[in-house]
């Protein structure tokens, strides 16, 4: 039998060092702990792809909680029963004590551990639903404030309204332009329609 860890988090810049280090604490040798920085929307991910080709009927797999398997209640579901039927592994949710594969394999501690799956994963999508709606409530109230999202546009060249003037009179063409502002031909157009609107505005 191996021993396998796997860890998740949403994004690079959260930390998985708690993750980490309940798998330190069950010996899980390093090359046997798979990390993957990806939301739980789906399991379409690298590492945790990677880690299934590796289980081997008897392995047995550490997860922290749940919702770092996944945060979709029909794909919790069906990764499970891929894991423990068709792989024939047992898994063990470090935070959950009644999930534990090794345990009640009985028919009452099945059904036990399969509600358990169940009420987990409804709450890991629910989670998932609520923080998706406050992102957006977020970003709706901060777009009412006059906060602009993305990054910030890039400032005109210190040559670009001479060249801008010399191209509108006709006497350098739109590609020559560019090049001398040092921008694609598009950008050139398009900073040039935004650049005559603003000047007529100023009239």
């Amino acid at each position: 039998m191996n021993i396998y860890g796997y860890v998740r988090v949403s994004s690079t810049d959260q930390n998985e060092d708690r993750q980490i280090q309940a798998m330190k604490e069950k010996e899980i040798p390093t090359c046997n702990l798979y990390i993957d920085k990806q939301s739980g929307k789906d399991f379409d991910r690298p590492q945790y792809k990677r880690l299934v080709k590796r289980l081997r009927k008897g392995d047995l797999l550490y997860i922290l909680s749940i919702d770092r398997l996944g945060r979709n209640y029909k794909e919790i579901q069906n990764q499970w029963r891929i894991l423990t039927k068709d792989k024939e592994i047992d898994i063990c949710v470090l935070d959950m004590p009644l999930m534990d594969t090794r345990n009640g394999k009985d028919l009452m501690g099945t059904f036990i551990a399969d509600l358990v799956l169940q009420i987990l994963s409804f709450v890991a999508e629910s989670e998932r639903t609520n923080i998706k709606k406050r992102q957006e409530q977020g970003i709706a109230a901060a777009k009412a404030r006059g906060v602009k999202f993305g990054r910030p546009p890039r400032p005109l060249p210190e040559n670009y309204h001479s060249v801008y003037q010399r191209w509108r009179a006709g006497k350098i063409t739109g590609v020559a332009a560019a090049k001398e502002c040092g921008m694609p031909l598009s950008t050139f157009r398009n900073k040039a329609a935004i650049y005559q609107n603003i000047t007529l505005l100023k009239k």
